[in-house]
């Protein structure tokens, strides 16, 4: 297989949607034992992973909450997904079904501290990303 450049990697990086380029850094911290912050001493030593850590780095002003699982309450997290997101009956109970998935995407660091208070006091597991 061939190396891939700096170039190409961040290529690659800016063809990404926000929550494949979260689960990417999840799977980096992982696979080589980091966290995002930790990672940057290595990348700029020319470490392993590009452009990619430096991104997960920089400080975020917009925040993905995730919905990760219902948790036994599944009735009010769907209710609370209702009052978070303009979404339809059918459509948040097909979102809380399909776990996980996003609930809000790019939105501010309070707001998505407060969906994910809402959700989790609904009985749901949430990440913010």
């Amino acid at each position: 297989m061939a190396k891939l450049t700096k170039d190409e990697l961040l290529a690659q990086f800016e063809e990404m949607t926000l929550i494949e380029l979260a689960e990417f850094v999840s799977a980096f911290e992982e696979k080589f034992d980091v966290t995002a912050a930790a990672a940057a001493p290595v990348v700029m030593a020319g470490g392993v992973a590009g452009g990619a850590a430096a991104e997960a780095v920089e400080e975020k002003d917009e925040f993905d909450v995730i919905l990760t699982a219902a948790g036994d309450k599944k009735i009010q997290v769907i209710k609370v997904v209702r009052e978070l997101t303009s979404l339809g009956l059918k459509e948040a109970k097909d979102l809380v079904d399909g776990t996980p998935k996003p609930v809000l995407e790019k939105v501010a660091k309070d707001a998505a501290d407060k969906a994910k208070e809402a959700l989790e006091g609904a009985g749901a597991s949430v990440e913010v990303k």
